[in-house]
């Protein structure tokens, strides 16, 4: 019979653990594993994710069970990566562009105009692939699937024409691409995680937010704001990551079948973002959002705006971006 601590969340200091007990002294019991995504259950990536957990259960006989813990109830966001890198937890799922601030190469997919197509971000996870995942490597981590979020775009509390109808909006940042692509268009980034999106709108803590349609179905955009400009600036991705050491305690017949559960997981996660994009957009439109594309002279600011960024993040990116950005042109081309 397998005993299991009480899950508590980070701020208690708590530590969770693993237990492992025999059974008639010989064989052992399943291995649990805890797994902290931020979004919320109706989000198709936790969807995405309860499917690969449930995949793994199944391939494993329940030897290994993964419980997902959602809507960032059992970490916070920002404490996924160093909790499953400390062995708080073995596993979780964050999005990417988040470690950033670690190294530049993390939010190569959020920079403007870089990849604006499944079809250009999926070029691009191909040519950063491996670097992210060594980099990765050197902190004891290991990325077992990404998966993209739609394109990224502009909703606001009135429709955008000119380039000026951005400055000094208050502007939803979630990484450091959206709060300097904020900056450069004259607005101001404030961070708000998703969960508290409504709420930063209806207190006037922000009055726009660059982010996917997805999320602006999930969280119900109608109800604080009236427009969308899909302006696909980027397709941002989430990653599932395992600790090495966790991973490598299990046996090879368990491990494999993790990798091709998050195989399959990854194809499934890209042909569900599809999807997303066209429900969400769809979604909005319905319930009363004004959807737009962006006009001549809005686009051009944002060209501009990406050109910019791009540059800044090859500078920041150093010999590893070079690499990146010469084997997505060489995959283009």
């Amino acid at each position: 019979m397998t005993a299991r601590l009480p899950i508590l969340h980070l701020t208690s200091a708590v530590a969770i653990g693993i237990s492992l007990a025999t059974l008639g002294g010989t064989a052992q019991a399943a291995t649990e594993w805890d797994m902290p995504t931020p979004y919320g259950d109706m989000t198709f990536h936790t969807v995405n994710i309860r499917e690969f957990a449930d995949d793994v259960r199944e391939a494993t006989d329940g030897e290994l069970d993964i419980t997902v813990h959602s809507n960032g109830s059992l970490i916070g966001h920002a404490e996924i990566k160093n909790s499953v890198r400390r062995g708080i937890v073995p596993i979780g799922e964050l999005i990417m562009s988040r470690l950033a601030n670690e190294n530049a190469i993390f939010e190569v997919d959020s920079v403007p105009y870089l990849a604006t197509s499944y079809e250009e971000a999926q070029t691009l996870w191909e040519a950063s692939r491996e670097i992210i995942a060594e980099e990765l490597a050197e902190q004891q981590l290991r990325i077992l699937f990404a998966v993209p979020w739609p394109p990224q775009g502009i909703y606001t509390q009135h429709a955008l024409e000119e380039p000026d109808d951005l400055k000094n909006l208050s502007m939803r940042a979630y990484n450091t691409a959206s709060e300097r692509i904020a900056q450069l268009v004259g607005a101001v980034p404030t961070q708000v995680e998703v969960p508290d999106i409504p709420t930063a709108f209806s207190t006037g803590r922000v009055d726009a937010m660059i982010t996917s349609p997805a999320t602006g179905a999930d969280t119900k955009a109608w109800d604080y704001l009236s427009h969308f400009n899909h302006a696909q600036l980027w397709l941002p991705k989430n990653m599932v990551i395992v600790s090495e050491q966790a991973f490598s305690r299990l046996d090879e017949t368990t491990r494999q079948a993790v990798l091709d559960a998050a195989a399959e997981a990854e194809t499934r996660g890209w042909e569900m973002s599809r999807q997303e994009t066209d429900d969400a957009i769809a979604a909005l439109k319905e319930n009363g959002i004004d959807v737009s594309e962006p006009t001549p002279e809005l686009a051009s600011l944002l060209q501009e705006v990406g050109e910019t960024m791009t540059e800044e993040w090859a500078g920041r990116a150093g010999d590893q971006g070079a690499a990146i950005l010469e084997a997505y042109e060489a995959a283009r081309d």
